[in-house]
């Protein structure tokens, strides 16, 4: 696949997903291969700052997830498809690459590891397994079908701490949302499914994040059958880069077992 440079020492290219989908991609860094999977309404360039803090260490792959930035949209949607998608990108960023989801793209990862796609260990932080989350999702998807994506976007930014002026930024992106509800599903941790999820696995969360999202972290950490838990102080949702990427470092370059770390 081509590839261009940037002004900012990476590469910008695209790789095709089974379908025909093009789905592009951002490049930097040199190492270890690692792919950041975003979250809802995220874009590899949302990426950057932390993919910008693990350059040094490794060879950092962020993706724009079908509907997003520069990737294609072919429909039907299906999470199928969105594993598919991150299993080209894997492909392309090399064997053994390492995951890192953030929120939804910690499910997603997941989801794509427990249906045979060959990783290495994979970093989780606060996938939001939570029956309110699901609910909410739900209203978003229905306002989305009665053709209300301005609507969506507010229930579903009701709690966030992105900041206002930032958020007609994101407004392009509101009709990917529905992607991000099926890929979530009915909010349970899905532990038959995680039971095939045989890599390493670090599920972090904020400790200035809602309750709820804790206990999320927690239960998903006890259904996996090698994780380990860490909870990074005074953070939320809106975790600092600078902070998350150091934990990450020291994670993947570990090659014991969970229950040996300190």
């Amino acid at each position: 696949m081509d590839e261009v440079s940037t002004t900012s020492g990476g590469v910008r290219g695209r790789v095709t997903s089974r379908d025909g989908t093009p789905i592009a991609y951002e490049r930097y860094g040199d190492g270890p291969p690692l792919v950041l999977v975003s979250g809802a309404l995220g874009t590899a360039a949302g990426e950057r700052a932390l993919g910008g803090f693990l350059a040094g260490r490794f060879s950092v792959v962020a993706y724009d997830r079908r509907g997003r930035g520069g990737s294609g949209d072919t429909g039907p949607y299906a999470v199928e498809r969105e594993i598919e998608d991150l299993a080209a990108v894997v492909g392309e960023a090399g064997p053994g690459a390492a995951l890192h989801g953030m929120g939804t793209g910690g499910v997603l990862a997941l989801a794509a590891v427990a249906a045979g796609l060959s990783t290495g260990p994979v970093s989780l932080y606060e996938p939001p397994y939570a029956a309110e989350v699901a609910e909410r999702g739900r209203q978003v998807s229905a306002l989305l079908g009665q053709g209300r994506p301005a609507a969506a976007l507010d229930l579903f930014l009701a709690d966030s701490t992105v900041p206002a002026e930032l958020r007609p930024g994101v407004a392009e992106l509101a009709h990917t949302l529905a992607y991000d509800v099926a890929v979530l599903g009915d909010g349970s941790v899905p532990e038959r499914l995680l039971a095939q999820v045989h890599a390493r696995v670090l599920v972090v969360d904020g400790g200035a994040s809602p309750v709820s999202a804790r206990q999320a972290a927690r239960a998903l950490t006890e259904a996996l059958p090698r994780a380990r838990h860490r909870t990074l102080t005074g953070q939320t949702q809106e975790v600092a880069p600078h902070l998350l990427a150091p934990v990450l470092a020291e994670f993947l370059a570990d090659e014991r077992e969970p229950a040996e770390a300190a």
